[in-house]
Order: structure tokens, then sequence, then C-alpha cells
């Protein structure tokens, strides 16, 4: 008879026995695995601590200055950017905490990381507009049509992985 598994992870829904061998080494993985994500939290909190304060240096000097729109992109750039690397690092937490890979945060960062682009090529074509350039406006025309594609299809998969997280395990006899 063939062993059950979980209809969505394949893990085996029967224990095995372990030894005594192989519990350890699976505790040292655990632990390997732990300290990775911790040094990784560390990392990605420091990015964002880092290009936050650029960010808000950058703003400062464009509010001083007068706020070209050039400056106004770079701003929002860096804002998007602090928006990604949290969302990572909430990844990271969920990851550490469950110890398993959750694709809905991965998802949602290339869903801001696609908005960050269309915002940014949205306000670079502003630029293109005061001086005229067929070939970059056609370029950009195909950069945010690949984009919209993009998050279509981010998005169906998110709405396809809520759905499927809601639909309940049948339990097997």
């Amino acid at each position: 008879m063939a062993a059950r598994r979980h209809p969505e992870s394949g893990e085996t829904l029967e224990a095995k026995p372990a030894g005594r061998a192989r519990l350890r080494v699976a505790h040292l993985f655990t632990y390997v695995e732990d300290v990775a994500y911790l040094a990784l939290g560390i990392l990605l909190t420091a990015c964002a601590a880092v290009v936050l304060y650029n960010g808000a240096a950058s703003f400062w000097e464009s509010v001083r200055g007068g706020a070209s729109i050039p400056e106004l992109v770079v701003v929002l750039d860096r804002i998007l950017l602090v928006l990604m690397i949290v969302e990572l690092l909430y990844t990271v937490k969920v990851s550490y905490r469950e110890h398993t890979l959750v694709p809905e945060p991965f998802l949602i960062v290339g869903l801001i990381a696609v908005t960050r682009r269309i915002l940014i090529v949205t306000a670079q074509l502003a630029v293109l507009v005061e001086k005229p350039n067929e070939a970059l406006f056609q370029s950009a025309m195909w950069e945010l049509g690949v984009l919209t594609v993009m998050v279509v299809a981010l998005v169906g998969s998110l709405l396809m992985l809520r759905k499927r997280s809601a639909t309940p395990v049948a339990e097997h006899p």
C-alpha cells in the first residue's frame, strides 16, 4: 500500500520512526537555517534603513531645490525600493517562524517591483514628451505592455493561491 501524502506539500502523512543520527542532522540543519534567516533579516533591515535614509535625504533636497519631476521620480523609486525590502523582510520572518517557504510574499514583491517600474517608466514619459524621440517612446510603450501583462499574471497567481489555500483538504479514509 502506498503512503498517503499531503496534497499540497507532498510530505508523507504517516509517521516514520527516525533514527537518533537522523534527528541530530535534522536539528543541525534547522539551526543553520535559523542562523541564515537571522543574518538575512539583519542585512535586509540594514539595507532598508540605508535606502530609507537616502530616500529621505533626496526628498528633502528636492523639496528645498524646487522638486523637479526627475528628482521626484528618484525619491519615488527609493520609497518603493524600501517597500520591496520590507516585504522581503516579512518573507524571511514567515520562513523563520514557520520553517516553510510561502509563495505569496514573493508574488507581492514581484507586484511591487513591476508597479515600481511602471511608475518610473510613466514618469520618464513626461520627459520624452518634452524632447520627442520615436524609438525611446516605442520602447517605453513595449515595456509598459510587458509590465501590464506581468501585473495580470502576478495578480492571477495570487488569486489562484488564495483560492487554493481557502479550499479545504479532503480527508482520505
